[in-house]
């Protein structure tokens, strides 16, 4: 397990959350804020986080909406323990099972109405890290696309959704897998305007009817380059990412 030592005491939704992350290791940045904000969870529903990590994607879905059941699956038992502990810190309940999604423990083999996850993205290749939890955490062939998407479904009770963020060159994977998952709608995700998209968000339902829909890029940076101290996301990414905000709205 992670020592204090190991640790860092970093601030999401500007101080909303405080969450421990190791120093080496895995650590979340925008990706679980996004994920979250992407969710159209409502109080009094459930939630299954697919490879909870920390606890990010699911303690900043708990602060934006209250009264939510939520429960985590990860692998690794330092980070299952960790975010047991910024749960317990952040004063939102989140039951953690520690587990393989492939095998999956007995007491989460149940019915959600929401399933969400960050699957690792990058592609084989290069140097990996020295760091084993990183190195697993990122590696995108440790679980195939197709294993989170079927896992989710079995998940999912009729009518639940799916959301996920992942590299764009997934999707040919995501939408080729999607089995009993419809009504997908896929959030193309810029760094800035004119740039190609690097990730995108997925949300499908299971059962869903309606024909699939890419929409307009949501563009986290303004300007052309990064000017040295200002402020440089959009005004929606700000709100996302800043003050804890809905992207709902961006799906229709």
């Amino acid at each position: 397990m992670f020592s204090d030592a190991d640790l860092s005491d970093d601030k999401f939704l500007c101080g909303k959350l405080r969450l421990w992350q190791p120093l080496k290791g895995y650590r979340a940045a925008t990706d679980p804020v996004l994920l979250a904000a992407a969710c159209p969870a409502e109080a009094g529903q459930s939630v299954l986080d697919l490879g909870c990590g920390a606890g990010a994607a699911s303690l900043c879905l708990g602060w934006r909406v209250p009264g939510l059941r939520l429960a985590g699956l990860e692998l690794q038992a330092d980070y299952a323990d960790l975010a047991r502990r910024n749960a317990a810190r952040n004063g939102i309940v989140l039951e953690v099972a520690e587990g393989d999604m492939r095998d999956m423990p007995r007491d989460m083999r149940r019915d959600f109405d929401h399933v969400i996850c960050n699957p690792p993205y990058y592609p084989p290749g290069g140097t990996p890290s020295p760091v084993a939890s990183r190195a697993l955490a990122m590696r995108v062939e440790a679980v195939a696309m197709g294993e989170w998407v079927s896992t989710a479904a079995r998940r999912l009770r009729p009518g639940g959704w799916l959301t996920m963020i992942t590299g764009a060159d997934a999707l040919p994977d995501l939408l080729s897998t999607l089995g009993t998952l419809g009504s997908a709608s896929v959030l193309p995700l810029a760094s800035r305007e004119g740039r190609a998209a690097r990730r995108l968000i997925l949300r499908a339902r299971k059962g869903g009817r309606a024909p699939f829909r890419l929409l307009a890029p949501f563009v986290i940076h303004h300007g052309a380059s990064h000017e040295g101290d200002r402020e440089s996301y959009t005004p929606a990414a700000n709100e996302i990412l800043r003050t804890g905000g809905d992207l709902s709205a961006q799906f229709g």
